[in-house]
């Protein structure tokens, strides 16, 4: 849950490999791209999230006594690789995309240079956390949006897939634009706003509902949110929730933060009749609340229907990203190099799925803006040491069907590249926001997008395309590889 020693969250596999390496010296520096190849739910867009607990991970990355031990008992270790292995640290350097950052299919979200052994190391670690916290940020954005306006808060620690998915599942949410949590560690370990009503069991707890309420805004008279549907919502809830905050109002309390929370039933056509209720007793100002299941499209629905619901709060199809099982993220080697003096080798992966066919090289990207508004116009994928300038025209073209170009005149266009240093030689030099600046990231970054990439069906999608200099380089590995 807090940073701690992970050098054993990894697969067997890269333990095996790096003995390989160990008893075949070499000094081979290596090139690992972590990147994601579709948007997920079939969006326009992701949400790059996770980066600093990969620094946190790096940072302790060390192998303890006592995995030592463990790796011995395994017997599949030799005695000078593993007495190597008690000295490992992290040497080498690390770029990736701020955390917030809106990003899209085949680009570096995190580039690792580093001696072969170290990068191997780390693939399923790096992978853990971006692939997780990246889809959860994702999908918040999309519940927000959904809201239009309106707070949510994300609630589903109880229904997430264990401590840590539930404690950084909410950081991400939160990134992706949710007002608050209910996780309290998440709070206390991300200085973010928690928050929370009753449950159904405070209710019951007491002799009758009006009791339960009263002695709730007793306690609470600033946040008195009333959930009204443990017995009936408009016949008991309402009515009990309305004469409490008459009584509040008659002992002179400010009457502010005050509402309903409704958890079941036609959450449309309760919330409307609530309402009427509530106005018609002059407290037209309280909060809605509604929660049960929701996700970006039920609260979407809800809002096309009229609902007078304007607090949300959503849990399991948020932390869990129900219909998405996964971001799909993966760490491919893309360049390697025998000694410090000499030149990247660029590598490729070959696979009849065009779509896992990997971009080669040591590489950067530039997002490319609308001059004036900043929108995203595309992005461009090309070699560590390539520049490109905005006082010269810039054609971009589509690396599949390659007929398909763009032309952005000098002056018309703003570059910015993506990828910022984050280790240099073993040092972290990247001091990572607090999570409410990276939520404010988030939210500066959304507004670079076109409404048209936003939408929940058929998004438009953004262009990430390849330098002449890269395309020209894999269409060549590709036939060398190909005669193979």
């Amino acid at each position: 849950m807090r940073p701690s020693n992970l050098t054993l969250l990894t697969d067997l596999y890269e333990l095996t490999m790096m003995q390989g390496y160990f008893k075949n010296p070499t000094d081979q520096v290596v090139v690992f791209d972590a990147f994601y190849r579709t948007n997920p739910y079939n969006g326009g867009y992701a949400i790059c999230c996770g980066l600093e607990q990969v620094i946190e991970y790096i940072r302790e990355l060390h192998f303890a006594p006592d995995d030592i031990d463990y790796l011995r008992s395994l017997n599949i270790f030799d005695d000078d690789f593993l007495e190597y292995l008690r000295g490992f640290h992290f040497t080498g350097d690390i770029y990736a995309i701020p955390e917030g950052t809106v990003v899209f299919p085949r680009e570096p979200l995190l580039k690792v240079v580093a001696p072969v052994m170290e990068a191997q190391l780390m693939e399923p670690a790096i992978l853990n956390i971006l692939n997780h916290e990246s889809l959860i940020a994702t999908k918040a954005t999309r519940v927000c949006k959904a809201a239009r306006g309106d707070g949510v808060m994300e609630f589903g620690l109880r229904r997430a897939q264990g401590p840590d998915a539930g404690t950084y599942g909410a950081r991400a949410a939160v990134i992706g634009g949710c007002i608050g949590t209910s996780n309290v560690l998440t709070g206390q370990m991300f200085n973010v706003p928690v928050k929370g009503t009753h449950a159904h069991s405070w209710i019951m707890s007491f002799p009758d509902e009006l009791t339960a309420f009263r002695a709730y805004a007793k306690l609470y008279p600033n946040a008195c949110i009333l959930l009204v549907d443990t017995y009936d919502v408009l016949e008991s809830g309402v009515p009990n929730a309305i004469r409490v905050f008459q009584e509040m109002k008659a002992a002179g309390c400010p009457m502010k933060g005050y509402g309903i929370r409704i958890d079941s039933g036609d959450l449309a056509y309760l919330s409307k009749k609530a309402y009427e209720m509530l106005d018609e007793a002059g407290f037209g100002d309280a909060i809605i609340s509604a929660s049960s299941d929701l996700d970006e499209h039920l609260i979407n629905s809800l809002k096309e229907q009229g609902a007078k619901i304007n607090s949300w709060g959503v849990g399991t199809k948020l932390i869990t990203s129900y219909e998405w099982a996964a971001f799909g993220g993966v760490y491919k080697l893309a360049a390697v190099k025998n000694s410090e003096d000499a030149e990247f080798v660029p590598k490729i992966k070959l696979s009849e799925n065009t779509d896992k066919v990997t971009n080669p090289g040591n590489k950067k990207i530039y997002r490319i803006y609308n001059r004036g508004d900043r929108k995203i116009r595309g992005d461009l994928i090309c070699l560590d040491d390539e520049t490109f300038t905005e006082d010269q025209d810039l054609t971009i073209f589509d690396p599949v069907e390659t007929w398909k170009k763009t032309t952005f005149k000098a002056g018309t266009f703003e570059l910015r590249e993506l990828l910022v240093p984050v280790f240099q030689k073993g040092r972290c030099v990247y001091e990572s926001p607090s999570t409410m600046e990276i939520r404010d990231i988030c939210q500066q970054e959304l507004g670079t997008l076109w409404e048209e990439s936003k939408r929940f069906v058929n998004p438009h999608a953004v262009y990430v395309d390849l330098s002449d200099k890269l395309f020209k380089m894999k269409t060549e590995l590709f036939e060398e590889m190909s005669r193979k």
